[in-house]
């Protein structure tokens, strides 16, 4: 199975520390966040995984270079100033990422999560995600889970962590190198019964401002 890396955002919130540094870059606990990736897709046995980048991308290249710092094997996605959003940056990648299910990884998180636990999707099945309790400020939560599928409602919403197995198919109607959302994508896709999914209780961080990053640094060095 092949994976993804999403790291082409521009940080907007992260500003001033993404001015000069990619996102994913910025060191947290002694590596780049995006390493942590790297490491854990590694010893889950996932070895080929495509990077998006749009911001600062020379960086990006410069540090992970083909990968095999790591023992993995990487290929890059360019996209545009300003990026593709989700859908689009995946879309426009699929020419690397293959016929085949692939994982998808949010490059702005910090998780612990096993990915070798991932099941296979089941037939007729475009996704299976990755869920988790609602941090501080996402209160409201994303999809809820019922009976192992993620529907787009429902009495007790979590947040999507930013994991998922998708199938190309549920990409297949967009056009490369133009922007689109992931969120509707799989709206539709729950509303047809076809997203598994699971909640995850270990460690989870949305790396998405200074002071998280900060205090994500302290507790890892503090282990």
């Amino acid at each position: 199975m092949k994976a993804m890396i999403l790291a082409a955002g521009r940080g907007e919130r992260m500003r001033p520390l993404t001015d000069r540094t990619p996102k994913p870059l910025l060191p947290v606990a002694g590596k780049p966040l995006i390493v942590w990736h790297l490491e854990r897709l590694a010893r889950a046995g996932i070895t080929d995984i495509v990077i998006n980048h749009a911001h600062l991308p020379d960086q990006i290249e410069a540090l992970l270079d083909d990968g095999s710092a790591w023992g993995v094997r990487i290929a890059y996605s360019p996209e545009p100033p300003g990026a593709l959003e989700t859908a689009g940056g995946i879309a426009n990648a699929l020419p690397l990422l293959g016929q085949a299910p692939f994982l998808v990884v949010n490059g702005d998180i910090y998780c612990e999560f096993d990915f070798a636990r991932l099941p296979p999707l089941a037939d007729g099945d475009l996704a299976h995600l990755v869920l988790v309790a609602n941090p501080p400020q996402h209160p409201a939560g994303d999809f809820a889970l019922a009976g192992g599928r993620v529907l787009a409602d429902g009495p007790a919403r979590l947040t999507f962590a930013g994991i998922g197995l998708y199938r190309p198919e549920l990409f297949a109607g967009l056009p490369a190198g133009k922007p689109a959302k992931l969120a509707p994508l799989l709206r539709q896709a729950m509303a047809e019964g076809k997203v598994a999914g699971e909640a995850y209780a270990g460690p989870w961080e949305d790396v998405g401002t200074p002071e998280r990053l900060k205090e994500l640094d302290a507790r890892l060095r503090s282990l």
